[in-house]
Formats: structure tokens, sequence, C-alpha cells
């Protein structure tokens, strides 16, 4: 019974210094890199200037096209929901044309 402590308290201990030992390499890789990072975002900042203002000439030049062809997306769904439709709105068209006749005229009072 007294092994099994014994070996978890090694491994409990194996774990730290494992831990422990991560721990330190992050912190130096860290800084050693943050000037590599820092001179990096200084030299990349005209870059991602660059880059939004192409992004946003291209979004000026394909806004209006996408635009025309939404509505024209737009006019065919309609159609095409519409267009299959044409006959039952011409018999309901025939339908109130012929109860309209049959009615009696209204008097005014």
């Amino acid at each position: 019974m007294i092994e099994i402590v014994v070996l978890t308290v090694l491994l409990v201990g194996l774990v730290a210094v494992v831990a422990l030992a991560g721990a330190l390499l992050k912190l130096v890789l860290w800084a050693i890199l943050l000037p590599v990072k820092v001179l990096l975002g200084v030299l990349l900042i005209p870059l991602l200037l660059l880059k939004a203002a192409v992004a946003g000439v291209a979004l000026l030049v394909v806004a209006p096209v996408l635009a025309v062809l939404l509505v024209g997306v737009a006019l065919v769904t309609v159609a095409a929901v519409v267009i299959p439709l044409l006959p039952v709105l011409c018999v309901g068209l025939l339908v109130w044309v012929i109860v309209r006749a049959a009615a009696r005229p209204v008097v005014a009072a």
C-alpha cells in the first residue's frame, strides 16, 4: 500500500517538474520572439492598410454588380412562382366577372 502512495507522489512530482519546464520554455521563447513579433507588426501595418484600401475599392466596384444581379434573381424568382399560377388567376378572374355580372345593381339611396 505504501508503494502506491510513494509512486503517486513521485508521479505528481514528475508532472510538476515537466509543467515547470514547459512554462519556463514558453517564457524563454516568448521573450526571444517578442522583438520579432513587434518588428513584423510594424513592417506589416502598411501592407494591411493597402489590403484594406484594395478591398474597399473592390467592394465599390463589385457592390453595384451584385445589386443588379440580386434584383435580377428576385425577378426571376417571382416569375417562376407567378407564371405557373396564371391559369388559376385567369379562372378566378372569369368567376369574378360572372358573379359580378349576375349580381343585381346596387341602387343608391
